[in-house]
């Protein structure tokens, strides 16, 4: 096995660099030096990591949309209208499915027919075919911080290009943008994949330039477990802070159960911190990133506004650093630039409203918070165990053992054995875990919250209960009850 969680000599990185630059015709425009005089003559409020800790100083939570389009002028657009009318603090450039897939001959040819037709022909940006110069059309003219949000298993070219064009912040890892997104990419690869990206924004910090990291938390978005989601963003926080990474933003996808939704943003924070400070690292900014729901959304406008409002709560009230918002067109599309104005204000007035409240702690927020944190515990430890100390290692040997899982990801380096339900009050659970490395107690708290719903339904636990959830939302409810 190559892959190694070991900082990448410098000398190999330069070099690496190269070959990575010559992928695709605007790699040329990259000069790194040049790029750090661009970031250090930003104005202050353009810089990620500024609004983020100032969010986590003082209590509050940003919010952020996604968005993106084929043409320079009209995503600028779209982004001032999400930032005026919409009033988000802080912006995305989601990039579209060619560049996610390197495919960047075929971008060029969406980027000509949305010229040709002065419309949109791709599902977000294609920054690599634009190149640097194009990307700082972007960031010149928008008056807050943009991060990258994409999908990409191999994302090298674009962090280069991206990172060099003014961007803040980038999003993604080895195992959360491979395992939910790709069928046939290797662990290894997309490690090593990653690890240069990590170098490279640590090369940049090593140059006097905050950038920050954000690996992906809802993962394939539907009923995904909080043990399951926390073990990928603080092994993908692991691998980045080992690079040079100095700054990350943990997500965290919404479940629906406002108890155990809180209880999973406070002990991500707390996890995090503690095995970045085990592993030596006293220096790291940590804050954390709430999704709303990535399900199914009702296509009912007034209905899809009710499950907004909801993360919106979850967010506010869990104390997240910022919080990505949905639109009310969830079900029928890409949204209208209205319609994800409309998601923002939402929940910027459910935000503004919670700002000075909080949840009382009460007991069974707390058992939800020591049931995280042991499953989590007994995750990472085992992962450690199998990587005989190194975490690289270890995650591709937990993958093949099915120590680490993730639930309806479409990669064939995945076990897909574990099968989450809802309990009788809408917390995820393991109706199946599997072979994750959890003890009988754990087992056992799972399995009788499930019976709960059960005897309550009047029917077995079954996998029916998990198809019935997968809809719910959609269907108007958060627990898949039988009709």
């Amino acid at each position: 096995m190559q892959v190694k969680n070991k900082k990448i000599d410098k000398e190999l990185f330069l070099k690496e660099r190269q070959e990575v630059l010559k992928s695709w015709s605007t790699g040329k425009e990259v000069d790194i030096n040049e790029a750090v005089e661009f970031h250090k003559n930003m104005p202050e409020n353009k810089i990620m990591v500024n609004k983020l800790i100032d969010a986590k100083n003082n209590n509050k939570t940003l919010i952020q949309p996604r968005a993106g389009v084929a043409l320079v002028e009209a995503h600028i657009d779209l982004l001032k209208f999400l930032l005026e009318k919409g009033e988000a603090d802080l912006l995305p450039t989601t990039i579209d499915s060619y560049t996610r897939q390197n495919q960047y001959q075929e971008a060029e040819q969406g980027i000509k027919e949305s010229y040709e037709t002065r419309r949109s022909m791709l599902n977000g940006f294609p920054a690599v075919n634009y190149g640097v110069k194009e990307c700082r059309k972007i960031i010149e003219a928008i008056d807050a911080p943009v991060e990258v949000r994409h999908g990409t298993p191999d994302a090298r070219l674009l962090a280069e290009i991206t990172l060099a064009g003014g961007f803040t912040d980038f999003e993604g890892g080895a195992i959360s943008y491979n395992i939910p997104y790709a069928k046939k990419v290797s662990l290894e690869d997309t490690i090593q994949y990653w690890q240069y990206v990590d170098r490279l924004v640590g090369y940049y910090y090593e140059h006097g330039i905050k950038i920050n990291r954000e690996p992906f938390g809802p993962l394939t978005g539907t009923l995904v477990p909080p043990a399951i989601s926390h073990s990928v963003a603080i092994l993908e926080a692991l691998l980045a802070v080992k690079q040079g990474v100095k700054y990350v933003s943990l997500g965290y996808g919404q479940n629906g159960n406002l108890i155990q939704d809180i209880a999973a943003i406070q002990s991500l924070k707390e996890l995090a911190e503690k095995y970045i400070c085990d592993e030596g690292y006293d220096d790291i900014e940590i804050t954390t990133v709430f999704h709303q729901w990535m399900g199914g959304f009702p296509q009912d406008e007034a209905k899809a506004f009710a499950v907004i409002s909801w993360g919106a709560t979850a967010s506010a009230l869990s104390k997240a650093t910022k919080v990505i918002v949905k639109s009310p067109h969830e079900a029928l599309g890409i949204p209208t630039k209205e319609a994800n104005a409309s998601g923002l204000k939402t929940t910027r007035q459910i935000i503004n409203m919670l700002r000075d409240q909080s949840i009382e702690q009460t007991k069974n927020m707390d058992i939800e918070r020591e049931i995280i944190i042991e499953e989590t515990i007994a995750i990472l430890s085992k992962v450690k165990e199998l990587g005989d100390g190194d975490w690289a290692v270890g995650i591709v040997r937990a993958f093949e053992a099915g120590v680490l899982d993730i639930p309806f990801a479409p990669s064939q380096y995945n076990s897909g054995k574990i099968l989450p339900a809802r309990d009788n009050k809408g917390a995820v659970r393991f109706l199946n875990t599997g072979n994750l490395p959890f003890d009988n107690k754990i087992k056992d708290f799972h399995a009788d919250k499930l019976k709960e719903r059960g005897f309550y339904e009047e029917r077995d636990v079954s996998f029916q209960m998990v198809v019935d959830d997968i809809y719910a939302i959609s269907k108007g409810m958060l627990v898949g009850r039988p009709k």
